[in-house]
């Protein structure tokens, strides 16, 4: 008889543990990592370039977009070379996102980029000008 309980408890304990493993969690308009889960985050498995999100140091796989619809992963700015901030709502399923939302946000500019800009921007105005000819009065 206590064999049979003892069964009857595992099994109990067993069938709890998968419902919380299958139960989904939602997340609404949150800003997190995206980039390639593989060439940034790192993720050994599976193998070639996958769009993923860091939320809290946890690395999750997206359901509903993926890395070319976001423009070519390998540019400077593409998700194999950078990691960028999106606003995410989706269902969190195992270590899968279900998106139903993916705004990737714009990148902020660092200082030195803008001042190379600038300064570059500087220089076409002053070409610009000297070669611009008036007409005489």
């Amino acid at each position: 008889m206590k064999k049979f309980y003892l069964l009857l408890l595992t099994v109990g304990l067993l069938t709890q543990a998968l419902q919380a493993q299958k139960k989904s969690k939602n997340i609404n308009q949150k800003t997190v990592e995206a980039s390639c889960a593989q060439c940034k985050f790192k993720v050994k498995e599976p193998q070639g370039c996958d769009l993923a999100i860091r939320v809290k140091g946890r690395i999750y796989f997206l359901d509903g977009t993926n890395l070319d619809a976001h423009g070519d992963a390998h540019e400077e700015d593409g998700f194999c070379n950078a990691i960028r901030q999106a606003v995410v709502t989706g269902t969190i399923k195992g270590n899968r996102i279900q998106v139903s939302q993916f705004n990737l946000k714009p990148l902020e500019k660092k200082s030195n980029q803008i001042l190379t800009e600038l300064s570059i921007s500087q220089k076409s105005s002053v070409t610009l000008c000297s070669a611009t000819s008036f007409p005489a009065k």
